[in-house]
């Protein structure tokens, strides 16, 4: 046998039983984690219940601002409101609906006191009003429309 023979056994005989222990290696560590996942798998469940769920992503709706004589008639209201809704699909029946929506803000903003306005608390009793009166059915048979909030975009009292 030549030189390069003889290496060429060794090299053989080298890589062979390394490639065995990398393979042992490798088993062992797998057996290992399926082991300790079965011995404690209400750890594994607790960390993926750790992570907080994101919320939904929020679903509004802008309206186009509105400008009403107020019940006094000297003072003018200039008005944009953005709806937060509880699903689209409640922000789709109100824009099938938008005429009857406008409608019944307009009749709600005219019936207004601007001294009353002119307050938080005047503002935070309107954002209450809008929001019942949006609830009820915009048409019979349908359900109720669920505004979480209303958010002003412009609010102007002259």
């Amino acid at each position: 046998m030549t030189d390069t023979a003889i290496n060429k056994g060794r090299k053989r005989s080298i890589w062979m039983p390394l490639l065995v222990l990398i393979t042992l290696a490798a088993c062992a560590t797998a057996g290992y984690s399926y082991w300790r996942m079965q011995q404690h798998p209400d750890a594994a469940a607790a960390t993926a219940a750790a992570e907080p769920v994101p919320p939904p992503a929020p679903v509004f709706f802008a309206l186009d601002t509105f400008t009403v004589n107020l019940g006094d008639a000297d003072r003018v209201l200039y008005i944009g409101i953005t709806l937060r809704l509880k699903d689209d699909e409640t922000r789709m029946r109100i824009s099938e609906y938008l005429p009857e929506v406008r409608s019944r803000l307009l009749l709600l903003f005219s019936r207004q006191d601007a001294n009353a306005l002119a307050t938080d608390e005047g503002k935070q009793k309107l954002v209450d009003a809008i929001k019942s009166t949006l609830e009820a059915p915009l048409v019979e048979g349908q359900p109720k429309q669920v505004v979480t909030d209303v958010l002003y975009t412009a609010f102007i009292l002259r």
